[in-house]
């Protein structure tokens, strides 16, 4: 068949990107924490770790465990990294954005 086109939703592409941010500091609530500071965007805890969980179902993202500690119980965090793969979405989604928008500057013009 033809090329396969990776798709990935808005929240998906953001969770993504904020990964890449934050490096080996991207665990769950860092992540949704920094979506909301640079995006305004008020994620759900439930929204973020479903997401997340998904992206790395689709091999997205991969994670790992860290070390237990007792301020949070004996539990550990879950800190996520994005792959080769998720990044070659990321670059997908974005050229499919641009192909979109290419031609249409005017008409969203705010001048």
């Amino acid at each position: 068949m033809g090329n396969k086109v990776t798709y990935l939703g808005e929240l998906e592409q953001m969770l993504l990107w904020t990964v890449i941010r934050l490096g080996n500091g991207a665990y769950g609530m860092a992540v949704r924490d920094e979506l909301e500071r640079r995006a305004g965007r008020d994620a759900s805890r439930g929204a973020v770790y479903i997401t997340l969980d998904r992206l790395v179902k689709k091999g997205y993202l991969r994670s790992h465990l860290g070390s237990a500690t007792e301020a949070r119980g004996g539990r550990s965090r879950r800190y996520f990294a994005v792959t080769d793969e998720g990044t070659v979405a990321l670059r997908e989604a974005r050229t499919a954005l641009v192909n979109v928008w290419t031609g249409l500057e005017e008409a969203v013009d705010e001048s």
